[in-house]
């Protein structure tokens, strides 16, 4: 995510891969939210949010127990222990004296236990059992605090202060109005995330974009991270609860307009409002979760079932390195500046579960890890209005996240905008007018206007692409009132799809403006499965080999991963500027197949996913090999444009039958399915080729390559086990490849080719001579 006034670069964590049969209520983190009724947990006290707060201050919602020197803090299906001497085993035991868990004290005297049953417990020390704690109780997920934990809290209503969660932890908040106290209250809005949204000095704030918009912003630091309490874990249950928590005691300041809040955010912040509002705040008015993936690991870190190393393992170093002790350097300033909360904060860092380990030990998918931080699966369980944004060739997050937009099925609008290019393609100048319009509906409740956002349209493009990008979309509602613009609204396609994002008239090339946008009532998109067979002479033909056509038809190639570069991004951290240089090489002969089209004869519109349906073998002694597929339009100008691509580590190549279609394979990822090749079967593998659209222009062909991964993405780099082994592809009756792309008729698409400069989508000189070994 981007630093600075819009996000700050997602690099996400994720668990081994995911499929859509995992789902169940004992893995689903949404099956257990909170609804907003019972009160079990003890009521908390109004707290102070000055930085100069002690900690002993904040201690509410469930009773600190202190058997000197021990301190035990309950939770949610957790519990922590600080104050202790490091070094010693201490030992979890349940109303009947059995060990329910064991923790060694570490050094900075604290012990954590998570995925503790509710139930009541104390700790005890292994060595001396008669040194333990007072009886405490653990509380269960579906157990909600009592409203005046929110109520009775009073925030700062400018600047920097700390908010309470429902076990005491307490997390680091700054608070940024539009204007005067009095002239409030305000709509207002909150981003929840790791990075620094509660840092009062960040060096471009995000929150000056929406108190530009007029609404007052709420940035709020999960807890581990920053100045908030508490160990990090990437969504676990409690920051999940902790943003419930969050979002209502917000809503509850007299400064917030009609006591409901927004959420906002790109990336990291926006795939935490999918975690938050799954559990369904009641004070939660809308989320706008932009540049996100709808699975921590099929989506980002394992695609395909290849471990992606240049993005996703990097991201979740540098967010275990962050969550230490004074990991980030705002937070640090602030504990040698005197503030004594954000310094007793850190005593649980050393706790932070050890997430790159749990990422590399476990390449396959399983409920217990995986399920959990997929929002696919708990999407359905969101019930307030949803406003999704994100680009097809996003660097970072992948572009998969359009596959879950059916699945928002309990909210009343859905309304996505979609688009080529990379991570914050999803705030730029192409999106921000509807982005807008949404916030206004639906959160502000007024009469939208883009007054404000053209005015912070170019500073905004400037940070973010290195050119001043104004907007060019019309105040559409002026002199409307507000059921009439909010008819209007919901009147309206809910699907938005901006095509040739950098190649827009007027607009300089590779600004990120849309040439031109299509509109549609539903996602997918209504489609016709079109379908290319893999044919003799490297073609893709539109009828099926027969059997008289030719027999023991088969492309061959090496799968060499060190062919090309490992990503085709030429100037590393220009890769969202507007004149970015890509490096696309072609691929040196021999080491990939490649298939084209003849000439299309009319405009071929393509939107959605699709697959690569591949007859293949390997003499490779493992029986396994990494496939990437590769689409891309070779314009009768010599230029090649690249399109979009998918993976797949052949042995993971077992379906989920009951979700897969013809137009998109999910496989299941799981170890027990997994099957290496036997030497000369031959087998079919299914390559989910991602979500994009493209308009293939008549005269241009479309062309398919297969190869090792790598060349063919901006950041992601692949843990690929391709290592010069032959790869063979046939092609023949008995074994008909094919290319499958959801067709859509009735688009219009404008006259001319546009300029080389799509975002996110490098053009290279189209290869005359034939890549493959026949």
């Amino acid at each position: 995510m981007v630093a600075g006034l819009v996000l700050a670069g997602c690099r996400d964590v994720a668990a081994p891969a995911a499929t859509d049969t995992a789902a169940t209520a004992a893995t689903d983190p949404a099956a257990t939210a909170p609804a907003a009724t019972a009160s079990t947990a003890e009521p908390a006290t109004g707290t102070s949010t000055d930085a100069s707060t002690d900690a002993s201050t904040v201690d509410a919602t469930t009773a600190r127990i202190a058997t000197a020197p021990w301190t035990t803090l309950p939770g949610w299906e957790q519990v922590a222990l600080v104050d202790a001497e490091p070094g010693h085993e201490l030992e979890l035991t349940d109303d009947t004296g059995a060990v329910a868990g064991t923790g060694t004290v570490d050094d900075l005297g604290a012990v954590q236990f998570r995925d503790v049953s509710a139930g009541a417990y104390t700790i005890r020390d292994a060595a001396e059992p008669g040194t333990a704690t007072a009886p405490f109780d653990v509380h269960a997920l579906d157990e909600v605090p009592d409203r005046s934990l929110y109520d009775a809290q009073q925030l700062s209503a400018e600047g920097f202060g700390y908010l309470t969660t429902r076990d005491g932890t307490t997390l680091s908040i700054n608070v940024s109005l539009p204007g005067p106290l009095e002239e409030g209250p305000f709509p207002t809005v909150v981003e929840y995330s790791g990075y620094e949204p509660s840092n009062p000095s960040p060096a471009v704030p995000f929150g000056l974009l929406f108190t530009t918009l007029g609404y007052a912003y709420v940035g709020i630091n999960v807890r581990g991270t920053g100045c908030s309490g508490g160990s990090f874990s990437f969504f676990d249950a409690a920051q999940r609860l902790d943003g419930y928590d969050a979002i209502e005691t917000v809503a509850a300041q007299p400064w917030v307009l009609d006591h409901r809040v927004g959420m906002v955010g790109v990336s990291y912040p926006g795939i935490a409002q999918l975690f938050v509002a799954a559990t369904r705040p009641p004070s939660l008015a809308a989320i706008t979760p932009m540049s996100v993936l709808e699975d921590s690991a099929t989506g980002v870190m394992y695609p395909g079932g290849i471990l992606n190393t240049g993005f996703g393992v990097n991201w979740t170093r540098q967010r275990m390195e962050e969550a230490r002790p004074r990991g980030q350097a705002w937070a640090a300033a602030r504990i040698d500046a005197g503030d004594a909360t954000c310094a007793a904060n850190q005593r649980l860092r050393l706790q932070n579960l050890d997430l790159t380990a749990q990422v590399l030990d476990n390449p396959f998918w399983t409920d217990e890890l995986a399920a959990p931080l997929a929002p696919r699966l708990f999407v359905d369980r969101i019930d307030v209005p949803v406003f999704v944004a994100g680009a097809w060739q996003d660097e970072q997050t992948g572009g998969r996240f359009a596959t879950m937009l059916d699945r928002f099925t309990s909210s009343p609008h859905v309304y996505a905008s979609l688009v080529n290019g990379v991570h914050t393609e999803s705030i730029g100048p192409g999106v921000l007018p509807r982005y807008v319009e949404f916030l206004d509906l639906y959160v502000a409740r007024r009469v939208p206007s883009l007054d404000a956002a053209r005015f912070a349209a170019p500073i905004l493009s400037s940070v973010l692409f290195g050119t001043p990008q104004g907007l060019t979309a019309p105040d559409r509602f002026a002199g409307r009132t507000y059921d009439e613009a909010l008819a209007t609204f919901e009147g309206e396609p809910p699907i938005e799809v901006l095509f040739e994002e950098g190649a827009a008239d007027g607009a300089p090339p590779g600004a990120p403006v849309p040439r031109w946008i299509s509109s549609f009532e539903s996602w997918p998109v209504p489609a016709v499965a079109g379908a290319w067979y893999l044919d003799a002479g490297e073609t893709l033909a539109t009828a099926p080999p027969t059997a008289g056509a030719g027999a023991d038809r088969v492309t061959s190639y090496t799968a060499d991963a060190t062919a090309v570069p490992a990503t085709f991004l030429d100037e590393p951290g220009a890769v969202w500027r507007y004149d970015v240089t890509w490096d696309w090489p072609q691929a040196p002969d021999g080491t990939a197949a490649s298939f084209a089209t003849v000439p299309l004869a009319a405009d071929t519109v393509v939107i959605g996913s699709g697959s690569a349906d591949l007859w293949l073998r390997t003499d490779a002694p493992t029986g396994d090999t990494d496939l990437e597929v590769t689409i891309s339009e070779l314009r009768p100008d010599g230029q090649e444009v690249y399109v979009q691509s998918g993976w797949l580590r052949v042995s993971q190549r077992a379906l989920d039958d009951d979700a897969s279609t013809e137009l998109r394979p999910v496989q299941t990822h799981r170890e027990a399915d997994a099957a290496p090749l036997d030497a000369g079967e031959w087998v079919l593998a299914r390559v989910e080729l991602f979500p994009f659209a493209h308009a293939f222009r008549a005269g241009s062909r479309l062309r398919m390559t297969v190869d090792a991964p790598g060349g063919n993405r901006a950041e992601w780099v692949f843990d690929t086990i391709a290592r010069g082994e032959t790869v063979e592809i046939a092609h023949d009756a008995e074994h008909p490849s094919r290319l499958v792309l959801p067709v859509v008729a009735d688009v219009d698409v404008p006259a001319g080719y546009p300029s080389c400069t799509l975002r996110g989508q490098p053009c290279r000189t189209a290869r005359a001579e034939p890549v493959a070994q026949p």
